[in-house]
């Protein structure tokens, strides 16, 4: 289980908590995947996923094929302590403008909130999506993140979802989403 390093409750009552610690192992409903458009989990948080979850995760990836970039997918979970994942393929930041790249990185959040709200779940875990090896600067992917959080809850009050979980792993990915933690909610 993760650490909880700060948490907050927003205006609607949705909570969001940021934790450090392995996304496979939270139990909730479901774990959002940084994935890529093909949805080949080999490196990373995706990696991880499958490993920790089983082969089912891919083979049902390989049956969805391409998911474009924005956007979300959802799986079943396989051995994890989750019911489902949602697969959000977050932009490479080197393939777009500054801009062009927040844009897509929110619009993959709201798409696996959505993706979570369709399926009637209560609780659901992030990690720092883009911020790998899609390169996407921790700072600004914190802010995006927070920020698509805020107003997909501000435009659904009514969200089956009732929490989120940051769950980051490296110390420089929590630092940085610690200080956008502190600049939005003063903690």
């Amino acid at each position: 289980m993760s650490q909880v390093l700060s948490q907050t409750t927003l205006p609607h009552g949705q909570q969001i908590a940021l934790r450090q610690g392995d996304i496979t192992k939270e139990q909730v409903d479901a774990i959002v995947n940084a994935a890529n458009e093909w949805l080949q989990h080999g490196g990373g948080v995706a990696g991880a996923i499958v490993r920790a979850g089983g082969e089912i995760i891919q083979q049902e990836s390989n049956r969805i094929g391409r998911v474009p970039t924005g956007s979300a997918a959802v799986t079943s979970a396989g051995r994890l302590p989750a019911r489902y994942v949602i697969h959000a393929v977050g932009p490479i930041w080197n393939n777009y403008t500054p801009e062009e790249a927040d844009r897509l990185l929110g619009s993959a959040v709201r798409a696996s909130l959505q993706r979570a709200d369709e399926l009637g779940i209560a609780t659901i875990a992030f990690p720092a999506i883009s911020s790998g090896i899609y390169g996407f600067p921790k700072d600004r992917c914190a802010r995006v993140i927070m920020g698509a959080i805020e107003e997909y809850f501000a435009e659904r009050p009514n969200s089956s979802v009732k929490e989120v979980r940051l769950v980051l792993f490296d110390t420089p990915t929590v630092e940085s989403f610690q200080a956008e933690f502190a600049r939005r909610y003063g903690q």
